[in-house]
């Protein structure tokens, strides 16, 4: 394999991942040009990384070599819509349905035929990465031997839309209409990201994007802590109202004036080792380039059912092949979607391996607490 530091330098600065890491493009023959980060020996079996939003392959810095040192030849692109992969459609009024679940499972694909791999040990997807990787194993078990879920349980697809239930479903207007008649008026982030203003507001921050960026990864962090999750008892308007505002927003903000309140003290920034100053600016020249608006295009697809229907033909159909969550015990992404925790536990997986909440980790679970996090991974991968 030919090493690419000039790549690494130029996305991320030669300083902030070591040598042992590689960076390269990669065309996955669907219109992609794929970043990709890299470490291990190709021909070793293959560990393959989703990352979420508003995230990078960067955000696998810190498992990337020891899971290759473990004898892992590990794998993380920036996905459709993000980062330095290119040949995505990034305007509003584009190519929406290029970023729907099966779409971006068929992106993965193409890039491991590329590659000559013909089977992952397994793909491990965190945040909108878990979905993605839920998928790839649900529809081809062949290819995606084992799969790892991270901070956003896969509750499986039902028969038809459950109106009253998730996002995404059919009675979703109504349940707009309900947070925005609450005492407090609200709204759910998931109907916010779609809307055509969100890109703007997020790429050109009144703060600043770099205080935007370190206020979000705060507030959705252990370090916030204010984060005390607990499961919500169903997909009501006063439940959903119990979850933060990074969740469910005050009706009339947008989310910069969302997390503005609880920007960290210069202190608390300076003591955050698990995403530095020189960490962070990645994230914020590689937004600052690209905007948000391919990221954003992944929940539009989720919510619109012009997106989802083709995935009714996998209603009641388990994930078979070896299953197993990581989540952040301070992380209420575990328990935005009422029941879906419980669900990927009982119903949704065939040969589940278990759950692991992390103490000491928010949402960022494989950047806040990146030693027990790989390490949980190699007792799974072990065990497969």
């Amino acid at each position: 394999m030919t090493d690419s530091r000039p790549n690494i330098e130029a996305a991320y600065g030669a300083e902030l991942l070591p040598p042992g890491i590689s960076s390269r493009f990669v065309d996955n023959g669907r219109g992609l040009n794929m970043h990709l980060l890299e470490a291990g020996r190709p021909g070793n079996p293959a560990v393959l990384l989703l990352h979420g939003f508003p995230e990078l392959a960067f955000s696998w810095r810190k498992v990337l070599l020891p899971l290759a040192d473990a004898g892992y030849h590990v794998l993380a692109p920036d996905q459709r819509g993000y980062g330095r992969t290119t040949g995505w459609d990034d305007r509003y009024d584009g190519d929406v349905h290029s970023f729907r679940y099966l779409n971006l499972v068929a992106d993965l694909v193409g890039l491991l035929d590329r590659l000559g791999i013909r089977s992952v040990k397994a793909v491990v997807g965190h945040d909108f990465g878990s979905p993605v990787a839920a998928w790839a194993a649900l529809t081809r078990p062949e290819l995606f031997r084992a799969v790892v879920l991270m901070s956003a349980p896969f509750a499986g697809q039902t028969a038809a839309p459950a109106g009253a239930k998730a996002p995404g479903a059919s009675g979703r207007p109504d349940m707009q209409t309900a947070l925005a008649a609450l005492p407090r008026p609200r709204k759910h982030y998931m109907w916010y990201y779609p809307t055509r203003a969100a890109d703007q507001h997020m790429r050109q921050p009144p703060q600043g994007l770099h205080d935007f960026l370190r206020a979000y990864y705060h507030v959705k962090s252990a370090d916030f802590a204010e984060n005390d999750p607990s499961p919500l008892d169903g997909w009501t308007a006063a439940e959903l109202a119990r979850l933060p505002t990074y969740y469910v927003m005050n009706l009339e903000q947008d989310m910069p004036a969302t997390v503005e309140p609880d920007m960290p003290s210069a202190a608390r920034i300076a003591a955050c080792t698990w995403l530095t100053e020189a960490e962070l600016s990645v994230y914020v020249r590689e937004y600052a380039r690209t905007g948000f608006q391919g990221g954003l295009n992944w929940y539009r697809c989720a919510i619109d059912p012009a997106c989802t229907a083709e995935l009714a033909g996998w209603a009641g159909r388990k994930i078979e092949v070896p299953a197993a969550f990581i989540g952040g015990r301070q992380d209420w992404g575990v328990f935005q979607t009422p029941g879906a925790l419980e669900r990927m536990e009982t119903t949704a997986c065939a040969d589940y391996r278990g759950t692991l909440l992390l103490a000491g980790a928010g949402h960022w679970v494989q950047q806040e607490q990146a030693g027990a996090t790989t390490q949980r991974l190699l007792e799974f991968l072990s065990g497969t």
